[in-house]
């Protein structure tokens, strides 16, 4: 009976010693989460609120070749933001007129950003990145720095048309309506003006070269 005794209670605390083994390396495998692969995801979603930021300085994308770009790069600069599209009706003019701006006024410090955007009748199919570049190409639309797609509505849209939104709203609300909706941003940052899809690009340079 001592040896039956013995041999249970040596089986009872191998089990216990087994259980907290495994409660131990659970518990230090979530303290290892939490205090690393949760800060990290945290990491990467923090920026500014869309709402509070006060330039567009303050704000990180992504050309179309999936680097970041800080926009504190344009400090200095009259900006002009401008969301594209390749099969659109407003294409073909939004493109030439966009190039005969930037060669007009490229040199006085204008930058033109140019964000593609696929929601409105996917009209932007072509993929980020070398395709991308290859359009712009083709339609021989020297339009300025080209960035990666981004939505500009919704829940997804993009943290800085959010704020280019929430600084100048458009008529009846503040959804972009269209493909090549325009924003001007001046020199501190700040956007000063939103034109309709329907603008020409050379209407717009009067209020460019007030800024300039």
């Amino acid at each position: 009976s001592e040896y039956i005794f013995t041999t249970h209670f040596t089986i009872l605390m191998a089990t216990l010693l087994h259980f907290f083994i495994g409660a131990f390396v659970t518990a230090l495998g979530t303290y290892y989460y939490y205090n690393h692969h949760v800060q990290i995801d945290s990491n990467n979603m923090s920026g500014p609120d869309p709402k509070s930021a006060k330039t567009i300085y303050e704000f990180t994308v992504k050309d179309t070749h999936g680097n970041d770009v800080s926009l504190e790069k344009y400090k200095g600069n009259v900006v002009l933001v401008v969301n594209i599209a390749s099969k659109c009706g407003l294409t073909k003019n939004n493109y030439a007129k966009l190039t005969t701006l930037l060669e007009k006024y490229e040199s006085q410090g204008l930058r033109i950003l140019n964000f593609p955007c696929n929601q409105f009748n996917s009209q932007m199919p072509e993929s980020d990145g070398e395709a991308m570049v290859c359009h712009l190409r083709d339609a021989k639309a020297n339009i300025g720095d080209v960035f990666q797609k981004v939505d500009v509505n919704g829940s997804g849209a993009s943290p800085l048309y959010q704020f280019l939104k929430h600084k100048q709203s458009g008529t009846l609300g503040s959804a972009i309506k269209w493909n090549f909706t325009k924003f001007l941003v001046n020199k501190d940052g700040v956007p000063v003006d939103r034109y309709a899809p329907t603008t020409d690009p050379m209407d717009i340079a009067k209020d460019i070269e007030k800024l300039l």
